[in-house]
């Protein structure tokens, strides 16, 4: 009973909380190979009437995810500032990516801890139109990843840069923040900015001005440090900051030559006067090497044992010789030691006679006699002169 009493508040919790989860649907149509933004506005999951604005205290946050998996696809990314700005979701789908796709999005209330569910529904297929061969990739230093993505900041740089290119028609293919090519994050200044990369494609070729920037010599006066040749008037400045050092130009007009096919060979090496290749080396026999390398080690520790034994065991004295290069009183005076010790060992060995008197606890000096002690000892001062 107290088991059930515990677990129906938190059913109870449970399922409320399940019922203020709201589900949305939305179907969305990317093109391959053109730049897809889509805006995450708290006014979308806050359900607010029209006349109601999003208070700007509410802090939101947002996972997305790809249906069935647990991170999103590898063409599509997710960035949001802070929980009091909207999330976006960018990217650029590429061809093995055509099809549909479902991103559910979760947004988190951090105050009211309320969720809400959607789902995006992208229709991947081809764009319409021309295609753009000529593609030309910027980074621009001024300005985040974030800044960017939307649509007016989208649409004054590419009016900014077509005064710089050929008249026709820009359009923007991929968007990439600095940080996912390599980039560092910058130092809390103001003013400092991670950057973005923007890639633009257009059906004009590139004019004489940007292909200046990515001439040769331009790239050898950024190596030593200095600015790249620009010919005409920089019409980004002063909206955005590009560097000019980082200007990538791709013509996709002329098809890349097919890779050749290797042709496998018969195997046998052409002619070459710098190769001479070894001829047939003849047949040795290695034994007499073997027999040298094993016995002339053995021979030669076989002659020094030999020299060596004669010299510890043929080449003693002998106790003769001995005895008769030494002198005759050297011998007796040896003789008369040797043989005193001999006896002082024998006698000491067999002796039996009583104690020594200086070794009794009392004994008179003069009769030798055994006193009882007259005076105890432990009374006598160490120092005479208090007695």
């Amino acid at each position: 009973m107290a088991v059930a009493l515990i677990w129906t508040p938190l059913l109870m919790g449970l399922l409320a909380g399940l019922g203020g989860t709201k589900s949305q649907q939305t179907t969305l149509h990317p093109l391959v190979g053109r730049v897809f933004v889509h805006t995450l506005d708290h006014e979308a999951f806050l359900s607010l009437p029209e006349h109601d604005a999003v208070p700007p205290t509410v802090r939101i946050t947002y996972h997305a995810h790809l249906q069935g998996h647990p991170d999103l696809p590898r063409w599509l990314r997710y960035t949001q500032r802070s929980p009091h700005h909207p999330g976006f979701l960018y990217g650029s789908a590429t061809s093995e990516d055509r099809g549909r796709q479902v991103i559910e999005v979760t947004a988190y209330n951090r105050d009211s801890f309320d969720t809400t569910q959607q789902r995006l529904v992208l229709e991947i297929g081809d764009p319409e139109g021309p295609l753009l061969p000529y593609q030309a990739e910027f980074l621009v230093c001024s300005h985040d990843v974030e800044e960017v993505l939307p649509s007016a900041p989208a649409s004054l740089f590419l009016s900014a840069l077509g005064g710089l290119w050929e008249p026709g028609e820009l359009q923007l293919l991929n968007i990439t923040s600095a940080l996912d090519r390599g980039g560092r994050v910058p130092l809390p200044i103001e003013g400092q900015r991670e950057g973005v990369y923007i890639k633009v494609g257009s059906a004009s070729p590139f004019s004489t001005c940007l292909k200046m920037v990515a001439s040769p010599d331009s790239h050898a006066r950024c190596a030593q440090g200095q600015p790249p040749l620009l010919s005409c008037y920089d019409t980004l400045a002063p909206h955005f900051r590009i560097d000019w050092c980082n200007v990538t130009l791709v013509d996709k007009s002329v098809p890349e030559p097919a890779d050749e096919v290797p042709t496998p060979g018969d195997g046998i090496l052409e002619h070459d006067p710098f190769f001479c290749p070894p001829t047939e080396a003849p047949d040795r026999d290695f034994l007499v090497d073997a027999l040298v390398t094993l016995l002339v080690p053995l021979l030669v520790a076989l002659l020094l044992t030999l020299l060596l034994a004669y010299i510890m065991c043929c080449r003693r004295e002998g106790r003769l010789k001995r005895d008769l290069a030494t002198s005759d009183i050297q011998m007796v005076h040896h003789c008369t030691i040797h043989g005193n010790t001999e006896e002082l060992r024998q006698m000491a060995a067999s002796r039996e006679v009583p104690r020594p008197l200086s070794t009794l606890p009392m004994f008179s000096v003069r009769t030798g006699e055994r006193l009882p002690p007259r005076v105890d000892s432990a009374q006598v001062p160490l120092i005479l002169d208090q007695y």
